[in-house]
């Protein structure tokens, strides 16, 4: 689990579905698979997750009903796939799919962080030269100027800049605490979704990201023999967006009253015209599925390109922060040393 969800973590979906899918396919019974992963994870929810839904199924529950009775931990993407792929006689189908997916989303994940490390690494490095020289100031134009009373003292400037730094990670730490309650609540997404749906650079990587999710949830969902309505439903909630999220709802209405899914999307302010173009062409050759799925490599394709624009884009605007915050240090500094001179000579 994270810390901003309860529910269980990608990186231990990637494994959990892989090994299921494998077991599956060679036969093995799905109490004895819950059995040999349930031995493999000494603790923590995950362990108890599966202990419960064997203990469910051993009971003479089905596999819907023992997946959505962990539904706090389990995303709803992937409930409804595993209850689809039951219920249509695919679940070798499914599992498979399901660890394919949640292997792709790891990958973006991680595409993701990487993109970002160095952007961090520089935001990070500017605030703590940039604080602490930006409070040295007005001490060295002290001395530069003769207003001075005493000898600069460097340790106790440290102690107070410690000191400083600790109120400052205070207030982050609080900040954070505050989204973490949010998040839980159900609230954060829509404050942070304001900011990466809509401001640039992120927003170009926001959106594409999120139909790239949403096709590919699709098309699985699609391939399962749910109601179109219902994949769309199902497939809007793993964009992880409420923005984007509640713009692709827009288009149930219209599919339930018999429209053709390019008229229902007619009104989405977020869908790409390659995406409308590719829904209209699998809807006219009755290959969907596989359009779905082309229309969310595409989307993937695309949102890594924006990641690498918008990397570069904040890299070049925390350059020019410190750019300008040493060119602030050094005018600051020489006006205070030459004025201190001027006032100094009388001039």
């Amino acid at each position: 689990m994270g810390l901003f969800s309860s529910q269980i973590a990608t990186k231990q979906m990637v494994p959990l579905c892989r090994q299921i899918s494998t077991a599956y396919e060679a036969g093995i019974p799905l109490i004895r698979t819950f059995d040999i992963l349930a031995a493999q994870h000494k603790g923590g929810r995950l362990r108890q997750v599966i202990l419960e839904m064997n203990d469910a199924i051993r009971g003479g529950a089905t596999l819907e009903q023992a997946v959505r009775a962990q539904s706090r931990y389990l995303s709803p993407f992937f409930i409804a796939l595993l209850a689809s792929g039951e219920q249509g006689g695919r679940l070798d189908v499914m599992f498979r799919d399901l660890a394919e997916y949640f292997e792709d989303r790891m990958e973006m994940q991680r595409r993701i962080v990487r993109a970002l490390i160095y952007p961090c690494i520089q935001l990070a490095a500017a605030w703590f030269l940039g604080t602490f020289a930006l409070r040295m100031l007005p001490k060295i134009s002290e001395l530069t100027s003769g207003r001075g009373s005493s000898p600069f003292d460097l340790a106790g400037y440290f102690e107070e800049y410690a000191i400083f730094q600790a109120k400052a990670m205070a207030v982050f730490g609080g900040v954070f605490v505050a989204c973490v309650i949010l998040s839980r609540m159900g609230l954060f997404g829509w404050i942070r979704g304001l900011f990466t749906t809509h401001i640039w650079p992120l927003s170009g990587v926001t959106r594409k990201f999120a139909l790239a999710r949403f096709f590919r949830s699709f098309s699985l969902l699609l391939g399962s023999g749910m109601g179109i309505d219902h994949c769309i439903e199902n497939a809007a909630a793993v964009t992880a967006n409420p923005y984007i999220e509640r713009d692709l709802l827009k288009a149930v209405p219209g599919v339930k009253n018999g429209q053709m899914l390019v008229e229902a999307f007619a009104s989405s302010r977020y869908l790409t015209p390659t995406a409308r173009e590719m829904i209209l062409v699998g809807e006219q050759s009755g290959k969907l599925e596989d359009s779905l799925r082309k229309v969310s490599e595409y989307h993937l394709d695309e949102a890594t390109h924006a990641v690498r624009v918008a990397t570069t884009a904040l890299g070049v605007l925390i350059v020019l922060a410190v750019a300008l915050l040493i060119g602030y240090i050094v005018i600051t500094f020489y006006q205070g040393f030459y004025g201190g001179m001027m006032d100094a000579l009388g001039i």
